[in-house]
């Protein structure tokens, strides 16, 4: 067996990682097991992962009911094509889910990750309004700011002045508004509208559809914003005949407090839970016609992800001239996907997430409000389980690095952005650990920005 030393060293010469260059970026930590919410490295270093490893482990690591379901199902198949066969898994996890979503999203498209199920998304509100005889409604709009994933489609849709600036060339050309300005915990002030409703009325004959993250932009800015802002959106999205998406990829199962993103505009934040979303008309105003599921789906186990639309998009599709969806990922329902998902449900519809996550909520803006007063803070953000302090200046790597070893947090600045999203199993004590950790990489000195993996 390699030691370490020789591990990494492969690792350095051989594999690329995410965002980060091949050459003299070497793996700052060699993993070696994972366990609730801590990394253990091969020298025996402990880390909370205060990042739910890309805020998909909402369990924590090696959950024993989502393993079980795993190893349970790798005694009976592993994997089938589903072009041709169905299994259980996959109508067990479809029934679960027609349960656990919003009222009405009940036709499920498996995809393989978040991008794809965006994707999937993209073309299907575009075969939409081709079957309803638009087929030049081909254009999306989103919102600045935004980030849908790094596949050609979804990079599209994010934010064009962001990550993937170089691949303009290779991306279909879609319209943006400005993203809300209005921020989460602010009256709603209508004049934040204004951007959408002029590139609507700019582009209204070509647009299929509007794509959004509901109250919470991800990858691009860490950015939380007014929920009335998606009132508006689907009432505009209903004058003018188009589709309303909401990627809940992020802000999904439980994120940012209640159990849909979404569900900020409903009146009662927190309270839809198990009744209303499948019940109550306050939420019916302010549905999506396509939503997308991910990163939690499994708990983080497994990947997979879905596109759920509503039984307007469905049958308007199925009864068109080209009724097939034209899609199908290899791995479409993997059997041990599904069982994973199905045992991450089970842990979401029995455990009080919404009241840990308050608690979580509560324990981030205890720690990290104070933290406007840095010398090099720009501003700070906190909503449900997500904890961001803005910097005016990064710090160097090698102080992260520091601070990470120093406090045995794990944590992944991008850009001027030091937040966290920890796993929602997290204790009180664990988040006042991932706060002195996020105040201390605030504490240090700018730096100059490398081209490493802590700066994506």
């Amino acid at each position: 067996m390699k030691n370490a030393s020789e591990l990494l060293e492969f690792d350095a010469g051989h594999l690329w990682h995410p965002y980060a260059a091949l050459r003299n970026t070497p793996a700052r930590f060699l993993a070696r097991s994972a366990q609730g919410t801590t990394i253990e490295t091969a020298d025996g270093l402990k880390l909370i992962d205060a990042v739910s490893s890309w805020w998909c482990v909402a369990h924590g690591h090696n959950c024993p009911e989502i393993v079980e379901a795993i190893r349970k199902q790798s005694e009976k198949m592993c994997h089938v094509m589903f072009g041709g066969f169905t299994h259980e898994p996959a109508i067990e996890l479809g029934e679960r889910l027609v349960k656990f979503l919003p009222k009405g999203l009940n036709k499920i498209f498996y995809a393989d990750s978040g991008s794809i199920s965006v994707e999937c998304a993209a073309k299907m509100a575009v075969q939409y309004q081709f079957a309803k005889g638009h087929p030049e409604k081909c254009k999306l709009v989103a919102l600045k700011g935004g980030y849908h994933g790094d596949t050609a489609g979804a990079m599209a849709l994010s934010d064009p002045d962001g990550m993937h600036t170089l691949f303009r060339g290779i991306m279909p050309q879609h319209y943006f508004a400005e993203r809300p300005n209005c921020r989460a915990d602010e009256p709603w002030d209508d004049r934040d509208f204004a951007s959408m409703e002029q590139v609507v009325a700019e582009h209204e004959g070509e647009i299929a559809a509007i794509i959004c993250e509901p109250v919470f932009q991800g990858g691009n800015g860490m950015w939380l914003y007014n929920a009335g802002y998606l009132k508006r959106l689907r009432k505009l999205c209903d004058e003018k005949g188009i589709l309303l998406i909401f990627d809940e990829i992020a802000a999904g199962f439980y994120r940012t407090g209640p159990r849909w993103g979404m569900e900020h505009a409903w009146g009662t934040p927190g309270a839809a839970g198990k009744d209303c979303a499948n019940s109550g008309e306050d939420c019916a105003a302010v549905l999506p016609d396509i939503m997308t599921i991910g990163k939690a789906l499994t708990g983080g186990h497994m990947t997979m992800a879905a596109c759920v639309a509503s039984e307007m998009v469905a049958d308007v599709i199925t009864n068109s001239k080209i009724s097939a969806f034209m899609h199908g990922p290899t791995y479409m329902a993997n059997p041990l996907a599904c069982a994973a998902a199905i045992a991450s449900l089970d842990l979401f519809e029995n455990r009080d997430y919404a009241s840990r996550v308050a608690a979580i909520e509560k324990r981030l803006r205890a720690n990290l409000e104070p933290l406007r007063n840095l010398e090099n803070a720009a501003d700070v953000r906190v909503l449900g389980a997500i904890g961001c302090l803005e910097l005016k200046a990064i710090p160097t790597s090698d102080d992260i690095l520091r601070v990470i070893k120093e406090t045995g947090v794990w944590l992944r600045p991008f850009c001027n952005y030091v937040y966290t999203m920890p796993p929602l199993i997290t204790s009180e004590s664990e988040v006042d650990r991932i706060c002195e950790a996020i105040k201390m990489i605030g504490q240090c000195e700018p730096g100059p920005v490398s081209d490493d993996e802590f700066h994506e």
